[in-house]
């Protein structure tokens, strides 16, 4: 009896040795990091980074070469179409000439008063030759009646009378022109002398330069007095709360968009992200080198921000922005995070948490949105699949939840 029960106890522990070898030999269960396998609506979108900037944004410009008055306002300033006079444009004063141009313009002074003066002799002598034909013309009408002179002599009082008036009437408009010469050649001199003030008195012409709509000043291109020529910038104005976002997708992304479809703007500085719509894609794209140095072809599309102004009152014009434009909708699909998925070959595959195995499945993969993929086969959902799973998994292997 002794023997028997030393047997069972031998066999009993070689058992328990097997037992604890193979144990030991078992492959280690590897700690992996799992999701669910969900359903639910699945919004494709398309992202990347643009400014805002206003709507509609007014330069005011020079309409006319003059000397523009200092403009008063500043940056941020708000401004009125109807009373706010933004600055003035005034006549440029002449050129200051230099002692040789001072004496030339002095000579051409003097040598037009003496061309006034000439003028006006010549008129006298025109009104006295044009006097004595009067009176010969009236003395002829006196005598013709008679027969004391002839129908010759009649007819050639009448040509001297008209000849002589005429005269007078030329005469008169040389004296206007050489008395507007004398002007001309006297305005060469105005303000030509340094410390000498010929400046005209106050009230003098001007032309008002007024803001072509309400808003703000954005930028003021000539701020101090000074000359200014024809078209010249002066004044940028524009409404702040008018805003729009202009996003520079690459074109890839962006033949997918369409006017209407609906947005998000975020990363602007608020607590909470901003709804916009896409107004136009515009047709023509742009060469962009990327930050690795890629060139890149890009597409500017425009969105509208349809979040009221008192959602943002701190944004502002060219102020950067992240945009997230939503291409595609699914409302009930089976949804798998993209971090499970892998590629095999030519298709997708996940790793599917079974009775504490890793099990691989392939995975017919549609739509791709925020995070996930929408799931055509290989999953119906409440699944647990393992996240960004690392190399040393395999099929069958064992696993334990994180």
């Amino acid at each position: 009896m002794p023997a028997r029960q030393t047997a069972l106890g031998l066999a009993a522990a070689a058992v328990a040795a097997v037992g604890l070898v193979a144990w030991a030999l078992l492959p280690e269960r590897q700690e992996v990091e799992t999701r669910v396998v969900s359903r639910g609506a699945l919004a494709v979108t398309v992202r990347d980074d643009g400014v805002t900037r206003i709507r509609e944004r007014y330069v005011v410009s020079a309409p006319l070469a003059g000397r523009a008055t200092r403009v008063e306002m500043h940056v941020g300033d708000g401004v009125s179409a109807e009373d706010t006079v933004l600055c003035s444009i005034e006549p440029t004063d002449p050129a200051l000439l230099d002692p040789r141009a001072v004496a030339e313009a002095e000579a051409r002074v003097e040598a037009a008063k003496g061309v006034v003066g000439h003028a006006e002799a010549a008129l006298e002598r025109a009104r006295v030759v044009a006097d004595y034909a009067a009176a010969e013309l009236e003395r002829a009408r006196r005598l013709a009646p008679d027969r004391v002179i002839s129908e010759t002599q009649l007819d050639e009082a009448e040509r001297a009378f008209y000849t002589g008036t005429e005269d007078v009437a030329a005469a008169g408009h040389a004296v206007t022109v050489a008395r507007y010469e004398l002007v001309t050649a006297e305005a060469a001199l105005v303000r030509t002398r340094p410390g000498v003030d010929d400046t005209a008195p106050d009230g003098g012409w001007r032309m008002a330069i007024r803001a072509p709509a309400d808003g703000r000043i954005l930028r003021v291109f000539h701020e101090s007095s000074g000359p200014v020529a024809l078209g010249q910038a002066l004044v940028e104005v524009g409404d702040p709360a008018d805003l729009e976002a202009v996003i520079d997708l690459v074109s890839e992304d962006a033949v997918k968009v369409r006017p209407g479809q609906r947005a998000t703007i975020g990363a602007w500085g608020g607590d909470e992200p901003l709804e916009a719509r896409v107004r136009v894609v515009e047709p023509r794209g742009f060469t962009k080198v990327s930050p690795l140095g890629v060139e890149e072809q890009r597409v500017n599309v425009i969105l509208d921000l349809v979040s009221p102004p008192e959602r943002r009152p701190t944004l502002g014009d060219d102020f950067r922005v992240e945009a997230r434009i939503e291409v595609d909708r699914v409302d009930d699909a089976v949804l798998v995070p993209l971090s499970a998925l892998f590629r095999m070959g030519n298709a997708r595959g996940a790793y599917v948490v079974d009775g504490g195995r890793a099990r691989l499945v392939a995975v017919e993969v549609g739509r791709r949105g925020e995070g996930f993929a929408e799931v055509l086969e290989g999953l119906s959902g409440g699944e647990q699949v393992i996240a960004y799973p690392p190399d040393t998994i395999r099929d069958g292997a064992p696993v334990r939840p994180r």
